[in-house]
This record gives structure tokens, sequence and C-alpha cells, in this order.
């Protein structure tokens, strides 16, 4: 039995249990009392709010499922990218600045959330930013034909309310929980990016062929956005920043934005691992825009289909690589886990040195994918599953990376500046830059069928060079990783001891 502030039993609770009141104090389990009365269904909801908001999974729950809304919702465009090409009238790098616009205003706005969730009220923060991008994503669905400059203008103004989920809800997840359960957590909490962007592709491509209109498909997931959102208000905390970290301690106010900037420029693993989520980021994000196109082109070369010209285009292509993706993106995190607690037995260095193996790996199979299209699609949906498995290996490991080389009260800035960085140098330029070779490369030869598919695979070609690299950049972060995770907790120690210090000398004064 449990007992609200004003006396009343709240049913559904042992006798050993404590209960929050209304008041925000704890109070202990009651014994059954005759003078107490049944509680209101008003304080029975605000009661069942306070133990629900007690509870981390369930926030971390609620933080996953905005994170799988967020990533649907940036691919269901890439999933009828072929439809918004007919309907708007425009070649291979005019579709690619759909996704590098909104990538860079994600990324531009990526450290002012930073610098704001280190200081404000967090969940208040993320739940602003999906009302803003819900309601701009079913804006832009009735935008007419004539108009694609401000369709681009539209996928902008949702970069910006996504980019507050992407710097700040991870921090929440870091506050919650440690040590392993953290990267348990976190990696489901990153099991989102490849799950909501594969469901992007479903949903944009079922959408699409159930109405029999390409623009539905932006109409769905703002709904769930607008409960998600919802959700964040009611069910997550805003606990405070490294709370889990010390015992009897709270850290010290947070330092200025310029200080926090210069310490993390000094932090070598925090730089190198960056660049290496950058190099990801470009594979990912020219990935996740060409490879259906490419695909269907391949298939048209093999004379298995038929180029859209009119009417709704083929959706196949996009629902079989959401699926991959989905799957893909469940395994490489599982992996990415298991592997990193395996081998942190064996080496302190288990986290980057996974990255690293796993990303050179990776460029393997995605070489092989443009050597077997042209005569196996089924050859190069095998490819494309191992070499995005190896791919997703890494991002909760790089999360968990950041959480161990970066102190509480920097990790907002210190995501959002990772975010900018990973953005900058990778995905914001990566569609752009692959649908402009495409179309370089068939303005120099007679255009045809088999053209426009040599011509983007050779353009996407590019992306296994660049995963190469991310290798070179987690092998880098290996070496310095040791040192960087030792500073980070004597400083987080020293701010506890001093922040402890000074409390027990104001209490002294107040006698």
């Amino acid at each position: 039995m449990c007992v609200e502030s004003d006396g009343c039993d709240i049913e559904g609770c042992s006798s050993s249990d404590e209960v929050r009141t209304l008041s925000g104090s704890m109070s202990p389990g009651l014994m059954p009392s005759p003078d107490l009365r049944p509680c209101k269904p008003g304080q029975k909801f605000r009661a069942a709010l306070l133990r629900y908001r007690s509870m981390p999974a369930v926030a971390a729950g609620i933080l996953t499922f905005g994170n799988v809304l967020n990533y649907m919702d940036r691919y269901t465009v890439a999933g009828v990218l072929l439809d918004i090409q007919r309907d708007y009238s425009v070649t291979d790098s005019q579709a690619g600045l759909l996704q590098t616009v909104f990538i860079c205003s994600f990324m531009v706005a990526a450290p002012i959330f930073g610098y704001l969730g280190d200081r404000f009220n967090r969940k208040v923060i993320l739940s602003c930013g999906i009302f803003f991008w819900s309601i701009i994503t079913l804006l832009s669905s009735f935008i007419p034909s004539e108009h694609y400059c401000l369709f681009v203008l539209s996928r902008g103004l949702v970069g910006i309310g996504e980019s507050s989920y992407s710097s700040i809800s991870p921090t929440i997840i870091g506050d919650l929980f440690t040590n392993n359960k953290r990267t348990m957590m976190i990696s489901i909490f990153y099991l989102a990016i490849p799950l909501g962007s594969g469901l992007g592709y479903i949903l944009g491509s079922g959408a699409k062929d159930a109405a029999k209109d390409w623009h539905w498909a932006l109409r769905v997931s703002p709904l769930l956005g607008i409960t998600a959102g919802a959700l964040i208000l009611l069910f997550v905390p805003d606990p405070k920043r490294g709370d889990t970290h010390q015992k009897g301690g709270r850290m010290r106010t947070s330092t200025s934005w310029i200080y926090d900037i210069k310490a993390l420029l000094k932090n070598r693993s925090y730089m190198f691992s960056s660049l290496a989520s950058a190099a990801v980021s470009f594979a990912i994000g020219a990935f996740g825009m060409w490879i259906p196109i490419y695909l269907f082109r391949a298939q048209v070369v093999q004379k298995i289909a038929v180029p859209c010209t009119k009417g709704i285009c083929r959706s196949t292509d996009s629902l079989i690589f959401g699926a991959i993706t989905c799957v893909t993106g469940l395994l490489g995190v599982i992996i990415g886990f298991a592997t990193t607690r395996f081998f942190r037995k064996k080496t302190d260095r288990a986290d980057p040195l996974v990255c690293a193996i796993t990303m050179l790996g990776s460029a393997i199979f995605i070489c092989i994918i443009f050597v077997v299209a042209k005569k196996s699609i089924a050859g190069a949906y095998i490819c494309i599953f191992i070499g995005e498995t190896l791919l997703f290996v890494n991002w909760a490991i790089t999360a968990d990376i950041l959480m161990f080389v970066v102190i509480p009260s920097r990790r907002a800035t210190a995501l959002a500046f990772q975010s900018f960085t990973t953005h900058l140098l990778g995905d914001a330029g990566s569609p752009y830059l692959i649908g402009q070779i495409s179309d370089r490369l068939q303005k120099n030869y007679t255009t045809s069928a088999l053209w426009q598919f040599l011509s983007l695979g050779y353009a996407l070609m590019l992306c296994p060079f660049i995963i190469v690299l991310g290798g070179m950049f987690f092998l880098a972060t290996a070496l310095f990783f040791l040192d960087d995770k030792e500073k980070a907790e004597k400083q987080l120690n020293q701010s506890t001891h001093r922040s402890s210090s000074v409390k027990v000398v104001s209490q002294q004064e107040a006698f």
C-alpha cells in the first residue's frame, strides 16, 4: 500500500514500498488505516506518473522511441526519392541537395543545442524540437511540384528540430546509468538509428503505395513525433548532470562554452573518434540516399525493371534496403555491445580497436557491391548486408567512447560539437557530392540506362576509401584512449571533491 500526501490510499503497492508525495518528499509505506480513503482518479494518475518517472529504464525506452522517429523521418524522403525526382523534375545533384540542406541546418544548430543542453532543462528542449520538426514535416507534404526550393527549405527547418534531439538525449541516458549498463542502454538507444532509418524507407514506400501518392509518406511520422514529445514531457526526468558518477558529491557548475570547446580540442581521443564518425557518416549518408536508386538502375540494365517515367515509381528496392538496414542495425549494435564487453577483459583499448577492425572489414564488402551489382542483384544485397552490419558496429561504441573521455558537465557540448564535425565532413556533402559526380560523368558521355548505372556506381566508389580512412582514425583513437579516460576520471573526482568540500564548509558556517 502507498499513501499520497493528502492521505489517500493508492492501490497496487506493497506495504514495504516508498512513494514520492506530490510535494516531492519520500514517505515510507504505511500499514492499512481505517482513516484512509481511496484516491481520486487524478491523484492516482499523478502518483503513477511520479513512480514511472523514477524508473530510468522507462525514460531510456521513451528516448529510444523518439530516436527511432527522428531517423525514420529523416529517411522517409529517401524512400520516395524516385517519385520526388520525377514530380519536381530534378537531377541527381538537385535530389541530393535535399539531404545536404537537411544535414547543414542540423549541424549548424547542434552547437547551439549543445550549449543549451548543458545549462537548461533538457527534456523541455527535446519536446519542443520534436514538436517543431513534426509540424514542419507535415506542412511540407502540401508543397506543390512547382516550388522545389520551398520543399528544400522545409527539409532544412526539419534538420534544426531534429538537431536538438540528437545533441541532448544521449546525455540524459549518460546521467541515468553507469559502466556496462550505460553501454547497454546507449547501444539500445543507438540501435534506433538503423532501425529508424530502415523504417523510414519502409514507411515512405508503404504509405506511398497505399495512398497512391508519395506525399502521404510525410504525413505519418509527424503524428508519432507529437506523441513522443508528449511522453518525454510526462515521463522523462532531467537528472542532475553527473549524478550517477559520484557518491555524496555534486559537480560544480558548468564552465564557459569557449573553455569547453578548448578542452575538447585538446582531447585527442575525442577528436580522432569524431573524425572517424565523420567517415562513417559520409558513407551512410551517401548509401542511404543513393543505393536504392543504384540497385533500381542495375535492374533496368539487366532488363528486369523498366525506367520510371510516369505514375508511381517502383518501391521494391527501397523496401528491401529498408528491411536490410533494420536487421543489420540490430545485428551491428548487438555485435558491437557483445564484442566490446568481451574484449574489455582482454584490453582496455577494446572500444576503439573493435571500431577500427570492423570499419576496415566493411570497406572490403562495400567495394564488392559495385563489382557484382551489374550481374547479380542478390549478390549485391548480400554484400550490402555484411558491409552495413560491420559499419553499424561502431555507432553505439563511439558514443560510449565519448562518455569515457568527456566529463558529464561537458557531454552535451561534446555531442553537439561531434555532431557538427561528423556532419560537416560527412553526410552534409556526401549525397550532393555523389550526385554531382554522377551528373558530371553522365554529361561527358552519351546518356543511356547503362551509363546512368555506371556513373552512379563510379561516384559511390568513393565511399569505401573514406571508410578505410575512418578505420585509421579509430586506430589513432586507441593510442590515446587510456590517457584521456584517466584524465576525465581525475577531473571528475577533483570536481566532486571540491564541491563536497564547499558543501561541508557551508554546513559548518550555518552552525
